[in-house]
């Protein structure tokens, strides 16, 4: 199982807002302390304002901040949001399925168990257990240069 950039990219800006849950974070800000593309993050953003994890206030000093509690944000809803589809092989829609063995093949069950797993491990994981450990998050902290103003 391997998830898309989009979700890797909305899991660090969640990350790096619930490090500073009372500041705002502008894209360009984010974007510069994980060097990745302004862009893309500003899709990161959308769906996850569309999806409530993250409030945009709007204005000269606006930027993102956490609409709810590290504690209350699960990493597998949020997976589920940012996801664009499982399907780890065609089959798994009928409308792309051009496999000749798919009504016979026993490849699809596992596979759907695998993914359930993969899902079932996340969901026992909020944001706040993703950086609470006080000697990873100070090193989070010093690599996102969060405790100096970055150029």
């Amino acid at each position: 199982m391997r998830v898309t950039l989009h979700t890797d990219y909305a899991l660090r800006m969640l990350m790096l807002l619930a490090m500073e849950p009372d500041q705002l974070h502008t894209i360009e800000e984010i974007s510069t302390r994980y060097d990745i593309s302004r862009n893309h993050l500003k899709k990161v953003a959308q769906t996850l304002v569309q999806y409530g994890f993250v409030e945009s206030v709007r204005g000269r000093s606006g930027g993102l901040r956490l609409r709810q509690r590290p504690e209350d944000i699960n990493v597998g809803t949020v997976v589920r949001a940012t996801e664009d589809g499982f399907n780890l092989v065609e089959c798994f829609t009928a409308e792309d399925n051009t496999c000749l063995i798919s009504s016979v093949c026993g490849l699809r069950g596992p596979l759907e168990e695998a993914l359930a797993a993969f899902l079932d491990v996340l969901d026992r994981y909020s944001l706040a257990d993703l950086i609470q450990n006080p000697g990873r998050m100070r090193r989070m902290r010093r690599l996102l240069s969060l405790d100096a103003e970055v150029a």
